[in-house]
């Protein structure tokens, strides 16, 4: 049952078929409507259910409010909480559906050993003790840096927290990397690039406001299905925004659009480079706001002078008409709200690329109003989290790991010596981290909530790394993922709705989910795994007490609030009571701003001063950190950075042999390497396979048809997959990444040297300068036939941006 209420909704809407719903149009400065999404177990009503259990989503990073249905013990449903400022009610296909994923039949119960090449059941004692005894030998014998960590993008602030004060004051190992390194470290630091500090500088509700919105490599549809409602209201009522969509498939954003640019994979520098010179040329720049907040306006304008939309054209390979009715669009708009993700994060110069759009905000002054505003997406659902708590590689409360001040605020927190805390170095991201296992400094590698193996780049070389004998992997995770296989010892973990926590969406916005159900057999919440780890540990402080004294998650938030007070993100506003009255609240929440704050910078810039920054900045091109010294000196008043950008080509292009540009990405019906979603019936037939998209014109050159069975091969590997026939760009292959082998029809990956269907067998082992984010966007491949298809089209979705392409005189 999918039973909706408010406007004219239908009672019941096939959300696999419709993921968007019905529309409840509005005007622009109104507020959204309520519509409230209900998905019940069949036979299940409204009625029946025992308690209604507070919750937000756990598979994207929009941040739906929702009520998880509970009867008999167990989640029988969820519901869209009407009263949340982010959803007003709506919920998406992965919020509907995938919390079905956590009563599936193969959850991990028990922990896991290796014994004789084998992984084999023991008891909670056996598996910390094992874990604790190799931890106390490596600190003794190799010293902390033999230690990682490698964390997720979906656990709870009060976990993130935890573990950042485990790894940092506790074994004090610089070897601290999210998952997040592949989703959202561009944004991050794209916002301290731009405004000496992470944070979202827009709200949501800027939606309700803008008269131009644009995308920016962001498939908003697919990946914030709710937040893409809101806009689709917006377009259906008075007075509705324009659009600017840039993205090299035909996504239903680029299909609305008032100006679609496709442009060649790994050129978004030179594209932005041609928008603001076209803003510049025509004087659409707001010069009262950037002499008062900015610094490094005449770089920039000097930087893109020569970079009209004629010399972006040829490099872009998109007409200049296209790039000239963009900019006087951008240039135009009175409230502007840019939003990006993954088709600038994942691409060549992402960082360089991100800083571009806020560029476009800073010199047209569109900041702090309402339709004025920035959001740099996250990809995963507590991804914020991550950062704020350190999770991430930074130090948590957004401190700056170059400040001694703020490393030895952290250390009074914590009651440790300042030299307790790794700062002599930047922190180890995660590419890194596997670098240092794959030499043979890093000796144990934890690993929670995520499946490098399939997520990572180039994997047949994560998989070698994670084979070695001498490296100790643990990983804590629901199910026997591809990574699980792989590890020494696995520990079975609760999931969203078996325990409680907090989650922040990206923008700003925190929500309290709730216990709803118990975990099954001997799971348990990574919370309290890691304060049974801290416990063993012994781990103190420098009078002796205990490092970790909190004993629940309650308690561990009260600790957080204590930590970010006075920072950015401060939290010391909120509480567990407070975040149960209905709605999310946004941070910082203060005694100054006791209800949140909806928009940052809303008079001038707040925390890019020496003092206060959480990173003085990095070069764009080589990526090495800016000194303090130069810092004060370009910016002793702490404005924002207008910081110009040159574009260079990608490091691997096409060849004779490979001609293709191979590009990855995710589908509306898929979250992650579908550890959960995969396991959810209707989400897993809505997507079953990996398929690949290719043009008509680079079809018909091969002569290759919709269905027929292809492999697609780089440098480095090759996968397996049906064709789609879209209308994505020509020269380029797009592959969805999501799929690994756990769930193949032999149960095992296929041998080395073999084609698979995990997409990042073919990806390259290269990252961005700056935010080390790895590059999965530009790969040059080669596409060839296998096996003809019969008639039977490509797995994948058809009202999405894999829709096939129309057909000549379909009229569509």
């Amino acid at each position: 049952m999918n039973a909706f209420a408010g406007g004219d909704s239908p009672a019941s809407v096939d959300r696999i078929a419709e993921p968007w719903g019905v529309r409840t149009p509005y005007a622009s400065g109104a507020e959204w409507p309520v519509r409230t999404d209900v998905q019940l177990y069949p036979g299940v009503t409204e009625e029946e259910v025992e308690r209604w259990v507070p919750a937000a989503s756990l598979l994207h990073s929009n941040g739906d409010a929702m009520d998880i249905a509970v009867r008999d013990g167990r989640m029988v449903g969820v519901r869209g909480r009407a009263v949340d400022r982010v959803n007003r009610g709506r919920l998406g296909p992965k919020d509907l559906f995938g919390w079905q994923a956590g009563g599936s039949a193969d959850r991990l119960t028990r922990p896991l050993v290796r014994e004789g090449g084998r992984l084999v059941e023991c008891d909670w004692e056996h598996a910390m003790g094992r874990l604790v005894d190799r931890s106390k030998r490596l600190l003794e014998e190799r010293g902390p840096g033999s230690i990682g960590f490698y964390t997720t993008g979906q656990l709870f602030l009060e976990e993130y927290y935890t573990l950042s004060v485990v790894a940092r004051a506790g074994i004090g190992t610089a070897h601290l990397d999210g998952n997040t390194r592949l989703c959202t470290s561009t944004a991050a630091e794209a916002l301290k690039e731009s405004f000496g500090c992470d944070g979202q500088p827009g709200s949501y509700t800027d939606v309700d406001h803008a008269d131009v919105i644009a995308l920016f490599g962001h498939n908003m549809a697919e990946t914030q299905p709710v937040l893409w409602m809101r806009v689709l209201d917006r377009l259906e009522g008075a007075a509705p925004p324009r659009l600017v969509c840039v993205d090299p498939r035909p996504t239903p954003a680029a299909r609305r659009a008032a100006v679609h640019l496709a442009p060649r994979a790994g050129t978004n520098v030179a594209l932005l480079n041609a928008l603001l010179h076209e803003i510049i040329r025509t004087d659409r720049v707001d010069h009262d706001y950037v002499r008062a907040h900015t610094v490094g306006y005449d770089e920039l304008a000097a930087r893109v002078e020569g970079c009209t939309p004629r010399w972006a054209a040829r490099i872009c390979d998109v007409p200049a008409t296209a790039i000239e009715e963009a900019a006087e669009l951008l240039g135009g708009a009175e409230r502007l709200l840019s939003t990006v993700l993954q088709g600038v994060y994942q691409s060549h110069q992402a960082t360089a690329a991100a800083v571009q759009v806020n560029n476009l905000h800073l010199v047209r002054g569109m900041l702090g109003r309402p339709g004025a505003g920035v959001l740099q997406m996250n990809g995963q659902p507590s991804a914020q989290n991550t950062r704020e708590c350190g999770a991430n590689g930074d130090l948590p409360g957004f401190r700056n790991w170059q400040n001694d001040e703020h490393v030895a605020d952290l250390a009074r927190i914590w009651n440790v010596t300042p030299q307790t805390i790794p700062h002599h170095t930047p922190p180890s991201h995660a590419m890194q981290m596997f670098r240092y296992a794959e030499q043979g400094t890093i000796r144990m590698l934890w690993i929670t909530g995520t499946n490098p193996a399939v997520s990572l780049p180039e994997l047949s070389r994560i998989r070698s790394v994670l084979r070695q004998d001498r490296l100790f992997t643990v990983v804590q995770d629901l199910f026997l993922t591809e990574t699980a296989q792989l590890a020494d010892l696995v520990l079975p973990a609760a999931t969203w709705g078996e325990k409680t926590g907090t989650l922040t969406n990206a923008d700003r916005t925190v929500h309290l989910c709730d216990k709803a159900v118990e975990p099954p057999g001997e799971a348990r919440p990574d919370l309290d795994i890691f304060l049974d780890y801290a416990a063993r540990m012994d781990f103190r402080d420098k009078d002796g007490g205990l490092l970790v004294s909190w004993k629940d998650a309650e308690s561990a938030f009260e600790a957080w609030k204590l930590c970010s007070a006075g920072r950015p993100c401060d939290y010391t506003g909120l509480s567990y009571d407070r975040l149960r009255e209905g709605s999310g609240i946004q941070w910082p929440c203060t005694e100054e701003a006791p209800d949140g704050t909806e928009r940052l910078y809303t008079d001038g810039i707040t925390w890019a001063h020496p003092d206060l920054c959480e990173e003085y900045g990095k070069d764009l091109v080589t990526g090495a950190s800016v000194e303090p010294v130069e810092y004060r000196s370009l910016n002793p008043d702490g404005k924002a950075i207008v910081k110009a950008a040159e574009y260079l080509p990608p490091h691997e292009d096409t060849t004779p042999r490979f001609p293709l540009q191979l590009t990855t990405g995710r589908t509306l019906y898929h979250f992650h390497t579908r550890t959960k979603t995969g396991r959810v019936p209707r989400l897993d037939a809505a997507a079953p396979e990996l398929w690949a998209e290719i043009s008509a014109t680079e079809a018909t050159a091969r002569e290759l048809a919709e269905g027929d069975l292809v492999e697609v091969t780089t440098p480095r590997g090759a996968v397996r997959a049906r064709v789609r026939v879209t209308a994505i760009r020509d020269g380029m292959v797009f592959l969805p990444f999501h799929y690994g082998y756990w769930d193949t029809p032999e149960g095992h990956r296929p041998p080395d040297g073999t084609a698979g269907r995990a997409a990042n067998e073919t990806t390259i082992t290269d990252w961005d300068p700056v935010s080390k984010q790895p590059v999965f966007k530009t790969a040059a491949a080669q596409v060839r036939l296998l096996e003809r298809g019969d008639g039977t089209p490509a797995p994948a979705p058809t009202v999405t941006a894999s829709a096939p392409a129309p057909t000549p005189g379909s009229g569509s």
